[in-house]
C-alpha cells in the first residue's frame, strides 16, 4: 500500500510534486518483480484513486495490470488474476487532488475500502483456486506513515501478518527541521501534521512483523527515536529467546536491511562513452542526440566538459543551494566541469508550492550572482522516460553524479547512476554510506561542508584514473541491487512469519496455535541478511514453528526452496486448504443474530461515551424508538457485558432485541442467545474467534503486573492514596480495567502509551467513563475494529453502519468518526470528556474529515433531534 501521490506503471511523473517521488518508483518496481516471483501468485498495490481535472485520467482507472518488466523472463501464467495489479480505491474528496497531509483525516474510508476489495478478491480468488475457500492475503505492506496508519487496522482487522517500510521518518524530519530553525515546533506541526504522523509510525511498530530499512544507519539513527523501537532492548529481547526465557509480554518488529532493487533489463553501459566514440543504435546506424540531450546542452557554452549531475526535485531537505554555492565558490571545478540542475517539471515558477519555489528562486539568484551563466543547466521539463537518456550524457562527458541532501533515507537515483556508468558523490547521512560501501564507487561527503562537496568533485572530475574505477567497480557490483535479489530476500523474510488469516478459516494440520502464538514468534533469531543480499532459508519456519527437514531440503532446489518456503507461508491461505470450523457455543445459540446482521436493511451502533449511565440508557430508548422497520443495534462501550445486561434490564429493554454487543471497549464481541448456556447464565454468547483474531502481541499476565507496578508508582506519589486501583470485577483476559479516582491526578493517554511502547508492552490504553476508568486492551482490538470484524465475519454492509456518537468520548473516539459508515454526532452528551482530549499528540481536526456527507450532528438527544438527523443522512425518509 502506498497512498499518496500519484502511481501508475507507466511514465511515472517523478518530481510532479513532493508526494510524487522516488517512493511511487519503489513500489511499483517492487510489486512488479514480486509479481514474476516463484510461489507469488498475485500482488495488489493498493493506492488512492484520483478523478481529478488538473491530473491525468490514468490515475482515476479502478485497475491497472504491471505487465512484467522483463517479459522474456516473466513467470508463465498461472491463471486468470494472477501477477500484479494496481487497484486503485476511492477516498478523501471527490474529483480533487490532495497533498498527503491533508488526507489523514481520511484513513478510514481508504481501509474500509481496501477490505471491501481484498474481501472480493478473497471470493474471487477462491473460486479459481481455492476449491471454493477464500484466499486471504500473505502479507499486508505499508510504505510511508500514512499506510503503515492503514495496514495496521487492515492487518488487524484481516488477522494477516503486516509489513512496513517507512521511506522517510517523522521524527528525524522533525530534528531536521527543528536544527534548519526556520520554524518553531507548533509551526512544523501546522504545516505537515508531523504529530499524526509520529503516531502512525509508532502504531506501525505496534502491529508490525517486520520493518523493512534499506540501511542499518536508519535503524540504529533514525527508528532509535521512537517509543517503541529500541536497539538494545531488542537484542536484550532476543537473547532471551534464544535462551528460552519468558520476555514477560514484550515484544519487537523484526528489523530487517533489504536495499532496494533496480530493473536493469533496458540498460546497456557503452564503452563508446569513455572512449569518446559516437554511439550507435543496435542497427549500427550513429544514433542522433535526444531532444533532453538538445535541452541541456544549449544552456553550456562549452558542452563537451564533464557534467556534475543532481537530479533532485527543488526542496530544502536536497541542499541544492549549498551544491550551487560549492560549484560557484571553487573557479578550478567551474574550469573544468558543468553543472546540471534537473529538479522536476515546472511551466511558471509562480504556480509552485511556495516551498519549491522559494528554493528554486534562490538557486536562480545564485547563478546570478556567482555568473554561472553557460555553465550550469537547469531544464523546465523532462519525462521520465528521459532520465536514462540523462544519466548517459552525463556518463559520455565522463561527469559524476551528486546526492547532497542532508540525509537520505536510502538514495535510489544513487543506484540509478552507477548502473549507466556514473561515478557518485553523496551526502554522508542515511543510506549513501551502505550504498558506496557496497560499490565502491564514489565518495561520502558532508553535506553541510561546502569546502567539501567542492573537494569530492574536483578530484573526480580531475583524476581520470579514479573516475575509471568508480566507474568500473560501480557497474561490477549494480547486480547486488537487482530487483530479483531484494525480492529474494524479502520472500524468505515474509516466510520466516506465523501465517495468520482470519481465526474462524484454520488450515487441516492441526496447527497448535498455543505454540505459534509464543512471545518468540515476533523475535526469532534470524540472522540479518543486510547487504550480503544472498537468498538463505536456514531461519524459514513451517507453520509448526519447526524449520523445514534436512530430507525436504536436499529434495528441492534453491530456486524450489524460495517457491516451497512462500507456499510454507502461505498454507491455509492458498489451495482451498481451510475448514470451516463453526465459532464455539456462538453458532448454535445466538438464534437469529447472526443471520439478521447480514439481513438488517441498517444497522445502528450506539457508542456514545456518557459521563452518566443513565444518559446512555435515555439516549439508547431514544434511537431504539426512532428506528424504522428491519433496523438491528449494536451496543458499543467500554462497560462489561454484566453491567450492560443489568443497565438494559434496568431501562426495561431486552437484550434479545439487540444484535451484538461489544463490551470492554471493544476487546469483547457477544450475541444475544435465548439459551440457558449462556455466559454465566447471562442470555449471551462470546465469540472466541474475536479473541483469537486480537490475541496478536497481547502481553497477558506480564502486561498486567506491569500496569499494576504503575498504579502502585502513582499512588505512592500521592502519598499512598489510592488514586488508580486495580478493578479486578472490570478486568477479562483480553482487558485490565482500572479505576480512576481522580483523573486529574493521573497521566494522559498519550504518556501512558509511550510508557508501554518503551517498555515493549503493545496495547491500547484507554481513558473511559469521563477517565474514572482505564482499559488496557490488545493493540489489535478497538471498537471501530470490533466493526470491521463484523463485517469480514458476517458480511455485513459497512455502508449501512449508522454509528452515534457524542461531541467527544473515550480516549478512542477518534476511530469511529471516519470510514464508509455513516455518523451521527449527538450535541449535549458526554461534553465534560472534553478534558481528556487536550493532551492528545496532534489536534481532532488532523484525524476527523470535515464537509464530510456522512457524518451529521443532531441538536439534541430527543427523539426529533435523532429523526432530523437520520432524515439528512436519507436513513429514514422526511
Amino acid at each position: 500500500m502506498s497512498l499518496h501521490g500519484l502511481i501508475r506503471g507507466e511514465n511515472m511523473e517523478l518530481g510532479r510534486d513532493s508526494d510524487t517521488g522516488g517512493q511511487v518508483k519503489y513500489v511499483v518496481e517492487l510489486a512488479r518483480a514480486l509479481g514474476t516471483m516463484p510461489g507469488v501468485y498475485r500482488v495488489d498495490l493498493l493506492t488512492r484513486q484520483v478523478s481529478a481535472p488538473d491530473v491525468d485520467w490514468s490515475y482515476a482507472e479502478p485497475t491497472e495490470m504491471l505487465n512484467p518488466a522483463d517479459s522474456d523472463n516473466s513467470n508463465q501464467e498461472l491463471g486468470e488474476s494472477s501477477g500484479a495489479f494496481i487497484i486503485r480505491i476511492p477516498f478523501g474528496p471527490k474529483d480533487k487532488y490532495i497533498p498527503k497531509e491533508s488526507l489523514w483525516p481520511h484513513i478510514p474510508e481508504f481501509v474500509d475500502g481496501a477490505l471491501s476489495h481484498i474481501l472480493q478478491m478473497s471470493k474471487v480468488l477462491g473460486e479459481q483456486i481455492g476449491r471454493g475457500q477464500p484466499v486471504w492475503p500473505s502479507a499486508i505492506h505499508g510504505h510511508y506513515a500514512d499506510a503503515g496508519d492503514s495496514a495496521a487496522l487492515l492487518s488487524g482487522a484481516l488477522n494477516v501478518p503486516m509489513l512496513f517500510t517507512g521511506h522517510s521518518l517523522g521524527r528525524d524530519k522533525l530534528e531536521q527541521l527543528l536544527k534548519q530553525g526556520r520554524q518553531s515546533r507548533e509551526e512544523i506541526n501546522t504545516m505537515y501534521r508531523i504529530m499524526r504522523r509520529i503516531e502512525a509510525e509508532e502504531l506501525a511498530l505496534d502491529a508490525s512483523e517486520i520493518i523493512i530499512t534499506s540501511t542499518r544507519q536508519e535503524i540504529e539513527e533514525q527508528w532509535r527515536l521512537y517509543d517503541g523501537f529500541d536497539p538494545i532492548l531488542e537484542r536484550k529481547l532476543r537473547a532471551r529467546i534464544r535462551r528460552g526465557v519468558s520476555c514477560y509480554g514484550r515484544f519487537m518488529p523484526r528489523m530487517v536491511v533489504i536495499p532496494p532493487g533496480m530493473e536493469f533489463h533496458h540498460i546497456v553501459p557503452h564503452e563508446g562513452d569513455i572512449d569518446g566514440e559516437v554511439e550507435k543504435d543496435e542497427d549500427g546506424s550513429p544514433s542522433p542526440d535526444t531532444h533532453i540531450w538538445t535541452e541541456i546542452m544549449r544552456f553550456f557554452s562549452n558542452a563537451r566538459k564533464p557534467m556534475i549531475l543532481a537530479l533532485a526535485r527543488p526542496d530544502p531537505k536536497k541542499n541544492i543551494t549549498t551544491l550551487v554555492k560549492a560549484f560557484g565558490e571553487c573557479q578550478p571545478l567551474r574550469e573544468l566541469a558543468n553543472l546540471t540542475l534537473v529538479m522536476g517539471n515546472r511551466d511558471d515558477i509562480d504556480e509552485m508550492s511556495t516551498t519549491n519555489a522559494s528554493v528554486l528562486l534562490s538557486i536562480l539568484k545564485l547563478i546570478d550572482k556567482y555568473d554561472l551563466y553557460g555553465q550550469v543547466a537547469y531544464p523546465k521539463h523532462h519525462k521520465q522516460s528521459d532520465v536514462p537518456d540523462i544519466y548517459r550524457l552525463a556518463a559520455k562527458t565522463k561527469g559524476v553524479f551528486i546526492n547532497p541532501a542532508f540525509i537520505e533515507p536510502f538514495g535510489l537515483t544513487l543506484i540509478e547512476a552507477a548502473a549507466y556508468g556514473l561515478p557518485i558523490v553523496a551526502t554522508k547521512n542515511g543510506g549513501p554510506v551502505d550504498i558506496i560501501r557496497v560499490l565502491d564507487n564514489g565518495l561520502l561527503v558532508d553535506p553541510h561542508d561546502q569546502q567539501s562537496i567542492a573537494d569530492a568533485l574536483l578530484r573526480l572530475v580531475s583524476d581520470k584514473h579514479l573516475w575509471t574505477r568508480c566507474r568500473q567497480n560501480g557497474l561490477k557490483n549494480i547486480h547486488l541491487f537487482s530487483w530479483t535479489e531484494h525480492c529474494k530476500t524479502y520472500l524468505s523474510r515474509i516466510a520466516s512469519c506465523r501465517p495468520r488469516q482470519p481465526q474462524w478459516q484454520r488450515s487441516d494440520e492441526g496447527v497448535d496455535d498455543s505454540e505459534l502464538d509464543s512471545s518468540g514468534d515476533s523475535l526469532r533469531d534470524i540472522q540479518d541478511i543486510s547487504l550480503n543480499l544472498k537468498l538463505s532459508l536456514d531461519g524459514v519456519r513451517n507453520e509448526g514453528g519447526g524449520t523445514l527437514d534436512d530430507a525436504e531440503e536436499k529434495a528441492i532446489d534453491g530456486k524450489s526452496k524460495l517457491e516451497t518456503a512462500v507456499l510454507t507461508m502461505s498454507k491455509g491461505a492458498v489451495g482451498g486448504m481451510q475448514k470451516d470450523i463453526p465459532m464455539e457455543k456462538a453458532d448454535n445459540n445466538t438464534g437469529s443474530s447472526k443471520a439478521s446482521l447480514k439481513r438488517r436493511k441498517y444497522l445502528y451502533v450506539i457508542a456514545l461515551d456518557c459521563d452518566a449511565t443513565s444518559d446512555f440508557l435515555e439516549i439508547t430508548k431514544t434511537v431504539v424508538q426512532a428506528a424504522a422497520e428491519s433496523t438491528g443495534f449494536i451496543l458499543s462501550t467500554s462497560l462489561t457485558i454484566s453491567d450492560i445486561n443489568s443497565l438494559l434490564l434496568s431501562g426495561g429493554l431486552n437484550p434479545l432485541d439487540f444484535d451484538a454487543f461489544i463490551c470492554n471497549s471493544g476487546s469483547e464481541l457477544y450475541y444475544p442467545s435465548s439459551s440457558s448456556e449462556g455466559v454465566s447464565g447471562l442470555p449471551f454468547v462470546l465469540d472466541l474467534d474475536y479473541h483469537a483474531h486480537i490475541e496478536y502481541r497481547w502481553g497477558g499476565e506480564g502486561l498486567r503486573k506491569t500496569l499494576t507496578r504503575w498504579a502502585a508508582s502513582i499512588n505512592d506519589k500521592r502519598g499512598g492514596e489510592q488514586i488508580v486501583v486495580e478493578d479486578i470485577s472490570g478486568s477479562t483476559a483480553h482487558c485490565y480495567a482500572f479505576k480512576v479516582k481522580d483523573p486529574s491526578m493521573v497521566p494522559s493517554v498519550k504518556e501512558i502509551r509511550k510508557l508501554m511502547r518503551i517498555h515493549a508492552l503493545r496495547c491500547h490504553a484507554i481513558y473511559c467513563q469521563n477517565g474514572t476508568k482505564l482499559n488496557v486492551i490488545p493493540v489489535l482490538a478497538s471498537r471501530s475494529q470490533a466493526l470491521r470484524y463484523l463485517y469480514i465475519r458476517w458480511g455485513i454492509d459497512l455502508s449501512k453502519l449508522v454509528v452515534f456518537v457524542g461531541e467527544c468520548g473515550d480516549t478512542d473516539y477518534e476511530g469511529l468518526l471516519g470510514g464508509v459508515h455513516k455518523t451521527v454526532i449527538v450535541k449535549g452528551t458526554g461534553t465534560s470528556s472534553l478534558k481528556l482530549h487536550t493532551n492528545r499528540n496532534y489536534p481532532l481536526e488532523h484525524v476527523m474529515p470535515s464537509d464530510n456527507p456522512n457524518v451529521v450532528q443532531s441538536e439534541d438527544h430527543d427523539g426529533i433531534s435523532i429523526r432530523a438527523s437520520l432524515e439528512k443522512l436519507r436513513v429514514l425518509k422526511g
